[in-house]
């Protein structure tokens, strides 16, 4: 034998001998209330149902019988793609690719052993990081995965550095008063003209939301969301086509001088008729702000938020949400949500489901348009509660307690998503995801790993990798419960459409198999 090769031989088998092997990244709790995603989602959900017709009319059809589907549950994590022999032609996530463009692992180059100083280490990683191959084209999609990353398992431990990219992230407290005092400036004077007695609005107050108020706030305190919230007693939700998140509302009695009567169509409150005079009562007062300038945005289809764009002094973006309050119990289609009994406690669960619940006027997908007499369920408020209040222990992240990273693996995912969607600005198949897919699939792995332990700051890099993981899984099963209502499927294809999927599933498997170089673009 060559000497060269049997001193590599003996060093490599020294070192399998003494390294240490890889523990779990925490105790185990309880499955009380799995919250994994199923294994297969067949055609990808029930098709869109059509329930009365388009416009503004807030007509309603008889409701469709509910599906039965069972679904399996899994962990994401433990999920791995078996290698299998490649044939002529092999199918990567149900599109096409020539056997040609996959390599074999031999063409790939000798393993580097890791062994050495922590110098020569760091100059193989960076090397690694230089010599990565171009993305190929696949279908269509435009640029997807490289050839060579399609079989290898995950990031190579230590080829990123997810301090220093919060460390980026982290906002700035002379930006964060600055901006704060803008919003409040702008919201107190919007706030003190609907309350005025002329106003349909008289009874609203303010309610914070969004990520800024959540503390996982990235990059900049450019976008606020505030909620005004009008309590609404009496109200009847009948819930619309089944979906269990959208609802007509009516009064159970409609009192004589009802201010919101003007809004009623056929004894339905009109969600567009309210969010339309809620916008020409703002887009008018604006204008009397003194010392800001502030414009209104356009209206985005089937949105619910009137947007304003603060631009001087600064540029500052905030959505201004109007939200039926109702303090009655939550609907039937809340009932096996909010999975938090082994994370939280059944205590702090029964105290949530007590707090009033809020609908918004987001108006539910009907064919090609919309229904736009629906209103949506809205727990933004109990959202800030659980990352307020995130850990099993009710002393963790406090001053004396253990600090956990999960706010800081929501931050990574949701910065992640941000900068694929600068980075493909000028493709339509990111165009429907937002934070709050990212949001929710978090929550879910937050329920899978209920210990402190499981997010320990140490872990910091394998628990976004968990983070990761869960929503490729999200992403391929097209399947993502809505964490309140485990009946409404944000990844349904008439929700998002598979192609899209696809597309974000491939370019996040590119992205942790290279170790993120996306998080230092732009």
């Amino acid at each position: 034998m060559d000497p060269r090769r049997e001193n590599a031989t003996r060093t490599a088998s020294k070192a399998g001998a003494t390294a240490p092997k890889v523990l779990a990244q925490g105790e185990k709790g309880p499955r009380a209330e799995p919250s994994g995603p199923p294994a297969a989602l067949g055609a990808a959900g029930p098709k869109a149902q059509k329930c009365g017709p388009v416009g503004a009319s807030g007509s309603r059809r008889k409701k469709s019988a509910p599906g039965s589907t069972e679904r399996p549950q899994v962990r994401a994590r433990r999920v791995r793609a078996k290698k299998a022999p490649l044939g002529a032609e092999d199918v990567v996530e149900g599109l096409a690719v020539p056997a040609a463009k996959l390599a074999s692992p031999a063409a790939s180059g000798p393993h580097l052993l890791r062994t050495g100083s922590r110098r020569e280490r760091d100059a193989r990683a960076a090397q690694e990081q230089r010599d990565l191959p171009e993305p190929t084209e696949v279908s269509g999609l435009g640029q997807l995965l490289p050839a060579s990353s399609l079989r290898q398992k995950g990031a190579v431990p230590g080829a990123w550095k997810p301090r220093a990219v919060l460390e980026k992230l982290r906002l700035r407290r002379q930006e964060i008063s600055v901006a704060a005092e803008i919003v409040n400036r702008v919201v107190d004077h919007l706030l003190r003209r609907l309350q005025s007695c002329e106003s349909e609005f008289k009874g609203v107050s303010l309610l914070r939301t969004g990520s800024y108020y959540e503390h996982v706030k990235i990059s900049a305190p450019n976008e606020f969301d505030i909620m005004f919230k009008l309590e609404v007693p009496r109200i009847q939700p009948e819930e619309y086509c089944n979906s269990g998140a959208y609802y007509f509302v009516k009064f159970k009695r409609n009192p004589k001088g009802n201010p919101l009567s003007q809004f009623l169509e056929d004894e339905v409150l009109s969600a567009s008729k309210m969010l339309f005079k809620f916008r020409k009562i703002i887009k008018e007062e604006i204008k009397n702000i003194q010392d800001t300038d502030v414009i209104m945005q356009r209206k985005k289809r089937g949105s619910p938020a009137v947007t304003l764009l603060i631009r001087k002094p600064r540029e500052i973006s905030v959505d201004i949400i109007l939200a039926l309050e109702s303090k009655s119990s939550w609907p039937a289609s809340t009932q096996e949500g909010l999975p938090i009994s082994q994370w939280l406690g059944t205590k702090v669960k029964t105290n949530l489901r007590r707090q009033p619940f809020y609908l918004v006027p987001k108006h539910a997908k009907e064919g090609n348009g919309f229904q736009e007499e629906t209103w949506r369920l809205s727990f933004s408020h109990i959202e800030k509660d659980l990352l307020k209040s995130h850990g099993h222990s009710k002393t963790c992240c406090e001053a004396d307690g253990v600090k956990c990273c999960r706010k800081d693996c929501l931050k990574l995912m949701k910065y992640l998503l941000e900068q694929l969607k600068m980075k493909f600005g000028h493709r339509k198949e990111l165009d429907k995801f937002c934070s709050y897919h990212v949001k929710t699939a978090f929550f879910h792995v937050c329920t899978q790993d209920p210990q402190d332990s499981q997010w320990h700051t140490r872990n910091l890099e394998l628990c976004f990798d968990n983070c990761v993981t869960y929503f490729l899984e999200c992403l391929r099963t097209e399947q993502l419960k809505h964490y309140f209502i485990p009946g409404f499927n944000l990844f349904s294809r008439d929700q998002i459409d598979k192609i899209s999927k696809e597309f974000l599933s491939q370019q996040i498997e590119y992205e942790r198999n290279n170790g993120f170089p996306v998080f230092h673009e732009f």
